[in-house]
């Protein structure tokens, strides 16, 4: 390597496993220079979450990040672990500062049969990084009283919308979002197709949140009409948008093989959907690209809760290790690509092949056995499944 990437730890057995992958799978091979950041929740808590800010802006000065899963806290997590402050999302608090797109593909293996059958080809997710719940700012409501929005701006005029008048007590949210964030959303998803030579839809529920969903709508719609659609004419493929009710029924239905542009909660959640129905969670690979030109790989699932606290007990746990190994592949190879290194590009290749090869030659974690087409021929823990990789790579 000839320049630094950033590494940003992450919690429970995500961040057990991130040190085996890196210490088995990359460290012995690379000569890995990284920018170490420690976003447990822990160090979070000791640094008044001024961490996670300091690794976002360390990945815009690099251009190149890696991230391990991380909790969100809650109440339950604030007690667990004796916190000070319930801290937003460490992955909202990124996405806002870098302002990108999340792209999230399944990774696919001939073993492993997508639950709906009739996918032939990925489906990729298209998540914007920016605002709605995950900025959102809320209150408990007391008892009977008016809920308003205010808009004050700055002269000092005011605009004002009745949210709710409140016949009791309850609870309210405000979220929000940006035009220039909503069209750098549209234009990171219509040069991702452009790419990859693949179709763009686009969902909302413009029809009840005629405002703030219309808005995307309007926007995405302005982008595609005035930059990109004789880019799509000329390359063959098409933007097609409808209500989000309806591209779900119609994506159980299809093929695959197009790029879905999600607002952000939406893209959390059928993301999800998407990698479970080919196979795991822990298959999918999850890229944030912002267009400023600089990018964070991460695994998209979670921090595997019950899985760490099997492992604190002293079992050896079969948690699939693939996504961690594959957001370290995608941002080697970007690391890469910018820094013209082909020996590091060609180990990059080996290393994703190893491991599918692995999984492909009936050796894999207990969440792909259940789906596997053909019987196993081991179920390995985590430890073994990266040894077995590991092997296979030398």
């Amino acid at each position: 390597m000839k320049q630094a990437l950033v590494e940003i730890d992450g919690d429970e057995m995500t961040r057990v496993l991130w040190e085996l992958v890196k210490n088995e799978l990359i460290t012995p091979f690379v000569e890995l220079k990284t920018e170490y950041y420690d976003l447990s929740l822990k160090n979070r808590d000791a640094t008044d979450d001024a961490v996670t800010a300091d690794s976002a802006y360390a990945i815009k000065r690099l251009g190149v990040g890696v991230k391990c899963a991380t909790i969100t806290s809650n109440e339950a997590r604030r007690i667990e672990y004796n916190l000070k402050a319930l801290y937003p999302s460490p992955n909202a608090t990124i996405r806002t500062i870098l302002d990108g797109t999340v792209f999230r593909k399944p990774i696919t293996v001939s073993s492993i049969k997508p639950s709906i059958s009739s996918w032939k080809a990925p489906l990729i997710i298209g998540r914007h990084a920016y605002g709605d719940v995950y900025k959102n700012a809320e209150m408990v409501i007391p008892g009977p009283g008016k809920v308003e929005l205010v808009y004050t701006d700055n002269t000092g005029n005011e605009k004002r919308t009745l949210v709710a008048q409140m016949p009791g007590a309850g609870v309210v949210q405000g979220i929000h979002n940006l035009d220039e964030s909503i069209k750098n959303f549209a234009r990171s998803c219509f040069l991702y197709a452009l790419q990859e030579k693949i179709p763009v839809w686009f969902a909302t529920k413009d029809t009840i949140s005629k405002i703030y969903d219309g808005k995307f709508k309007e926007l995405f719609n302005h982008i595609y009409e005035t930059e990109f659609k004789e880019l799509f004419q000329k390359a063959g493929i098409t933007y097609f948008y409808t209500l989000i009710d309806d591209a779900v029924a119609r994506v159980v239905k299809g093929e695959g093989g197009f790029l879905w542009a999600c607002k952000n909660y939406d893209g959390d959640v059928m993301s999800d959907m998407i990698a479970s129905a080919c196979g795991s969670l822990a298959m999918m690979t999850s890229v944030l690209v912002s267009p400023s030109g600089v990018f964070e790989y991460e695994a998209a699932h979670g921090t595997v809760q019950q899985h760490y606290y099997r492992w604190q007990k002293g079992e050896k746990t079969s948690t699939n290790p693939v996504a961690l190994i594959f957001a370290w592949t995608g941002a080697l190879a970007k690391r890469a690509e910018l820094d013209n290194l082909p020996a590091l590009s060609a180990f990059v290749q080996r290393l994703e092949k190893a491991a599918l090869q692995t999984i492909e030659e009936g050796n894999m974690t207990g969440d792909l056995a259940r789906l596997a087409r053909t019987k196993p021929v081991r179920i390995l823990d985590s430890w073994e499944f990266v040894a077995a990789v590991a092997q296979k790579l030398s």
